[in-house]
C-alpha cells in the first residue's frame, strides 16, 4: 500500500498532453518528507547546476537542456544518479524517510537510471562497508572485484530497457572498474594496512596491459576511465619530474598536452588547473602553459580569471584582511590588530584529514619561534553549524596560537580575496600587511624554515 501514491502520482504525469521535448528533458515526481523546499540537479563536473523547486506536497517539476550524461538529484540527503538525454521524462518519487526502500523510476527513458540505482545498492552488498575490503591481500582482493564486476555484468544483461548505447558503454565501463580498483590497489592497501612502503608484487598490474588512453567516448562516459586516464599522465608527469628536475604541476600539463584527442586533454587540464593555478609556485609559467595547451574558450576564460586574481594577491601587494573573527581566547581579531610582526596563516577545518595533519609540524614551529617577530594565526573555515566542534577540537588538541572562526567560511572576504579553493592553505604576511607568500610552505617542509631565516624572523 505504501506505494500506491508512486503509480497515481506517475499515471497522471504520464497522461498530460504529449509534446516535442527532444531539445530538453523532463525531470519530475514527488518525494515524501522532503523539508528543504528544492533539489539540485548537477552534472558530475558540475559545469551544470540547477535548483528545483520542490511543492508543499513534494512534488516537483522542471525541464533541463542536457547532453547524454549521468547527473545528480540532490534533496540535501540523498543523492540520485540520473542517466538523461534529452527527449528523457524521468519521474522520480520516494520517501525520505525510507530512500532505498521506496525509491522508484518511471516515465520515458528511466530505465538507465533504474539501473544504476541498482547497481550501486548490489556494489554496496558485495563490497561491504568501511574500507576493510583494501585490506585484503592481492589475491583475494583482485578476486573481490572480478566478483564485482561479474555481477554487475549480470544485473546490466537483466535489466530490461536499458538503451543499446547505454548497454554498451556500460560494459567497458564495468571494466574500467575493475581496472582502476586494481590501479589503486598499492595506495590504499598500503595506507589503510599503515604500510607506507607497501609495494605490489611483480605483475599485480598485467591486467592493465594494452588499455589505450585515447578513447573518447569512454573518457566522457566513465569515471574510472577517466581516473586511468588522470593516473596515466601523472606517472608520466612523475618520470618528467626525475629526469628534467621541474615542478610537478608544470611537468603535469606538459604530458598532457601530448594526449591527442582534444576533449581528453582539455577536461585533463581543466581539472588540474582550476585548483593547481591557486597553489603553483611559478605562476606566470603555469597560467602560459595552461592557456596554449587548451583550446576550450570558456575553461580558458575561467583560469585567465583565476589567474588576473592571483595576480592582486602577488608577491609586495597588499593583504585582504579578515576583520572582526571570533578568537577562541575571547573577543575578536582583524589581521590590522597584528600590524608590525609577521602574520602566518593557517586556513583549516576541523573536517579536513591534511589540515590535521599539519597540526603537529605547526606545533613545533609555533614552539620555536614564540617570543619572536610571528604571530601564528588559524582560520577555521567550517561551517556555523560546526562551531562548537570547532571549539572542542581547539580544546582537546590544545591548539596554539591564535585561533579564529571565519565570518562566513568558504565565502569570507579573507578566503575569496586569496581565491582559496582547497585546504589547508598557509599565507605569509609582512609586518606592514602587505603580501611575502600567498601559497608559502606548509610546516611540515623544511623550506619553511629556510623562508623564516631569510627573513631574519
Amino acid at each position: 500500500m505504501k506505494n500506491i501514491w508512486l503509480f497515481i502520482g506517475a499515471m497522471a504525469l504520464i497522461s498530460c498532453k504529449k509534446e516535442s521535448i527532444s531539445d530538453y528533458s523532463i525531470i519530475s515526481g514527488k518525494i515524501l518528507n522532503n523539508t528543504t523546499g528544492e533539489l539540485t540537479f548537477n552534472s558530475a563536473d558540475r559545469s551544470l547546476k540547477k535548483v528545483i523547486k520542490v511543492n508543499d506536497d513534494g512534488s516537483f517539476s522542471d525541464t533541463v537542456s542536457v547532453k547524454k550524461d549521468t547527473y545528480i538529484l540532490y534533496d540535501g540527503e540523498n543523492r540520485t544518479k540520473l542517466y538523461v538525454e534529452n527527449g528523457n521524462h524521468i519521474i522520480i518519487n520516494y520517501d525520505k524517510n525510507s530512500y532505498d526502500e521506496t525509491l522508484a523510476f518511471l516515465g520515458e527513458g528511466y530505465e538507465n537510471s533504474s539501473y544504476l540505482f541498482a547497481k550501486e545498492k548490489l556494489t554496496q552488498e558485495l563490497v561491504g562497508e568501511g574500507t576493510a575490503v583494501y585490506e585484503l591481500n592481492e589475491d583475494e582482493y583482485k578476486a573481490k572485484f572480478k566478483e564485482v564486476q561479474t555481477s554487475l555484468e549480470e544485473l546490466l544483461f537483466k535489466s530490461k530497457g536499458v538503451s543499446a548505447d547505454f548497454n554498451e558503454k556500460e560494459k567497458r565501463n564495468l571494466n574500467y572498474g575493475y581496472l582502476n580498483k586494481v590501479d589503486i590497489y598499492e595506495l590504499y592497501h598500503g595506507h589503510y594496512t599503515k604500510q607506507p612502503d607497501f609495494k605490489i608484487s611483480e605483475g599485480f598490474l598485467n591486467d592493465l596491459e594494452g588499455l589505450v588512453y585515447d578513447n573518447e567516448e569512454d573518457f566522457l562516459f566513465s569515471s574510472d576511465y577517466q581516473d586511468l586516464v588522470t593516473t596515466y599522465y601523472t606517472q608520466q608527469a612523475e618520470e618528467m619530474v626525475k629526469k628534467d628536475s621541474i615542478a610537478g604541476d608544470i611537468a603535469y600539463l606538459k604530458v598532457v598536452n601530448t594526449a591527442k584527442k582534444p576533449s581528453i586533454k582539455n577536461s585533463l587540464l581543466y581539472e588540474n588547473a582550476k585548483y593547481g593555478i591557486t597553489y603553483t609556485e611559478d605562476l606566470e609559467g603555469f597560467y602560459n602553459l595552461f592557456m596554449s595547451a587548451s583550446s576550450n574558450e570558456n575553461q580558458k576564460k575561467e583560469i585567465t580569471e583565476s589567474y588576473t586574481k592571483l595576480k592582486t594577491v602577488s608577491k609586495g601587494q597588499v593583504s585582504p584582511k579578515f576583520v572582526g573573527y571570533e578568537n577562541f581566547k575571547g573577543g575578536t581579531t582583524s589581521l590590522d590588530d597584528l600590524k608590525g610582526k609577521y602574520v602566518y596563516v593557517d586556513v583549516w577545518a576541523t573536517w579536513c584529514g591534511p589540515c590535521k595533519a599539519e597540526i603537529p609540524s605547526l606545533k613545533e614551529v609555533e614552539k620555536k619561534y614564540h617570543n619572536k617577530n610571528i604571530s601564528f594565526v588559524s582560520i577555521s573555515v567550517d561551517k556555523a553549524s560546526d562551531h562548537e566542534k570547532w571549539r572542542n577540537m581547539v580544546e582537546e588538541k590544545e591548539l596554539s596560537g591564535i585561533q579564529l572562526f571565519a565570518d562566513k567560511d568558504w565565502s569570507s572576504d579573507f578566503v575569496e580575496g586569496y581565491l582559496i579553493k582547497g585546504i589547508p592553505r598557509f599565507i605569509l604576511i609582512d609586518p606592514n600587511g602587505n603580501i611575502v607568500n600567498y601559497n608559502a610552505p606548509r610546516p611540515s617542509e623544511e623550506k619553511l624554515i629556510r623562508l623564516f631565516n631569510e627573513l631574519k624572523i
